[in-house]
């Protein structure tokens, strides 16, 4: 398995590196024609030698179907041979592509849809001409299939809560993937993680029930250090006669505040008791 791994890189690099600038005898007559060519039909003929490449751009030039050069060309003026030299020109900007809804079973078993996106650029031009078909379309399909495959390892948990750990594995993922077609894989985002609307529901009364869980709590605490605090009162009270006075007094002050036509007039439960006897 090691050595067919090996032969397979291999042959991939020597799509590259084993281009040879022997033409053989035919391919000098050609090159030699074409250049007569040019000096005869000068100077209309530079009008078909020389091409422009834009300062984001990168030329890569084959001459009889051969690499003219392991390093690209430009930016600015090249020059090229009619007839026999064809060149691909490489958009070297950072792009993005929008990865679609994703419908992915994560491993706790919970079908979610995830969307994200890819910024991506061509790190080296001659990869990505002679290696790959259609770079772009390729590492969009790739992204894709990484994002099925790093989330479905995930639990849901981890998948709502750990989005910066996840895009990190994606990006290392993809950037390894495609680094042979010379892709560099700069940044990977989640953007939006559905849920099934029944699973929604359910997280919803999950959420409330520990919610009305943690106030009664709070409300018992609350319930007992009041009633600790109305003991320790009673107790100051009870060596103090005149406390309970101005604490009557002090109450009379609020409800009066509150409501001004309302005046309360406690009566002691000690009278009440001696009327209750004589009966």
């Amino acid at each position: 398995m090691t050595n067919h791994a090996k032969v397979h890189d291999s042959s991939r690099e020597n799509l590259v590196d084993a281009y040879s600038g022997k033409l053989g005898g035919w391919g000098w007559l050609l090159v030699t024609l074409s250049l007569m060519m040019t000096i005869l039909t000068f100077p209309i003929s530079i009008f078909m030698c020389i091409k422009v490449v834009q300062q984001y751009e990168r030329a890569v030039v084959f001459r009889l179907g051969r690499l003219t050069d392991k390093k690209p060309k430009g930016p600015g003026i090249i020059f090229v041979l009619p007839c026999i030299d064809t060149f691909v020109k490489v958009d070297m900007r950072t792009v993005s592509f929008g990865i679609p809804h994703q419908e992915i079973l994560t491993k706790d078993s919970v079908t979610v849809s995830v969307d994200g996106v890819v910024y991506f650029r061509v790190n080296c031009p001659i990869s990505s001409v002679v290696n790959v078909s259609n770079a772009h379309f390729s590492t969009h399909l790739l992204a894709q299939t990484t994002l099925r495959n790093v989330l479905g390892t995930k639990n849901l948990a981890e998948l709502l809560s750990d989005r910066e750990g996840m895009s990190r594995s994606m990006q290392v993922c993809l950037d390894e993937a495609t680094n042979p077609w010379g892709i560099k894989v700069e940044r990977v985002e989640i953007k939006d993680v559905t849920l099934p609307q029944q699973l929604q529901r359910s997280m919803a009364v999950e959420a409330e029930a520990m919610r009305e869980a943690r106030a009664k709590v709070i409300a018992a605490e609350g319930e007992m250090n009041a009633s600790r605090a109305l003991k320790e009162a009673s107790v100051v009270i009870a060596e103090s006669p005149s406390a309970l006075q101005l604490r009557y007094l002090q109450t009379l002050g609020t409800v009066a505040a509150q409501n001004n036509s309302t005046i309360v007039f406690p009566l002691p439960i000690d009278l009440m008791q001696h009327f209750m006897y004589r009966k």
